[in-house]
């Protein structure tokens, strides 16, 4: 008990180092970061399943890949697959995080809530939340939020051993259900391995890079933009083997 409590209070002193404020006894204005959080998640609890439709465009500097058709399968709490219209299973490292609801997840989901206050231009609340578990991958995830549709609008997250991880959602006819219309998922492509069956070529449209460290260092972004979802209609845990 003695070693949890003092490794709590460490990443309180290194918040505060970092000038991130705690802010156990702030009374905001409007909803709590709290309350902010319960509705967030109560919008994304309402899917079960789904399954969608859209366009990957992988930006890589070391990966030659055309924009592709794809389906993305979900199903509670954490099953995620992604396949390109040729039938391979494109996953990034780290790609669960392009599903919100693994956010939470994490540490098996219970976390301390950081308020932080607003984004100066945009007045998204930011919240921080850091996992108690002592054994989650997950160090810190920062949640830029759209208090007035409970909804994630960015979200950066920062891992163990899988590097740091940025998403950026755009809304549309689905954000009664915390679905983005658009998804763009960036990451250090040090980070990054390749799945099988996706060409390595060293090559970034421009001339070639004899030293492909320099190339590996690199960020890396992965867009997907959906037509169309098919929620809670059931999805088999087939589809994810």
């Amino acid at each position: 008990m003695k070693q949890r409590t003092s490794r709590r209070w460490s990443w309180k002193i290194v918040l505060l180092l970092l000038g991130i404020p705690l802010l156990s006894g702030y009374k905001a204005a409007g909803p709590t970061a709290e309350e902010v959080i319960a509705s967030v998640r109560a919008k994304l609890d309402k899917v079960n399943d789904y399954e969608a439709n859209g366009k990957m465009k992988t930006n890589v500097v070391f990966i030659k890949a055309p924009i592709a058709k794809v389906k993305v399968y979900f199903k509670k709490p954490d099953k995620l697959r992604i396949n390109n219209e040729s039938g391979i299973s494109f996953i990034p490292k780290g790609s669960v995080n392009i599903n919100l609801n693994n956010i939470f997840l994490n540490g098996t989901g219970s976390f301390d809530i950081i308020d932080v206050g607003t984004e100066a231009g945009t007045n998204l609340r930011i919240i921080k939340l850091l996992p108690k578990d002592e054994n989650s991958d997950v160090v810190l995830s920062t949640l830029y939020i759209d208090e007035s549709q409970s909804l994630i609008r960015k979200a950066k997250t920062t891992t163990k051993d899988n590097g740091t991880y940025e998403l950026e959602m755009t809304y549309g006819k689905y954000a009664e259900y915390g679905l983005a219309d658009k998804v763009i998922f960036s990451f250090n492509t040090k980070d990054y391995k390749l799945p099988k069956g996706i060409t390595f070529d060293y090559d970034d449209g421009s001339k070639k890079e004899q030293d492909p460290n320099k190339l590996k260092n690199k960020k890396g972004k992965v867009e997907i933009v959906y037509s169309e979802y098919s929620i809670n209609k059931g999805v088999p845990d087939t589809v994810f083997r």
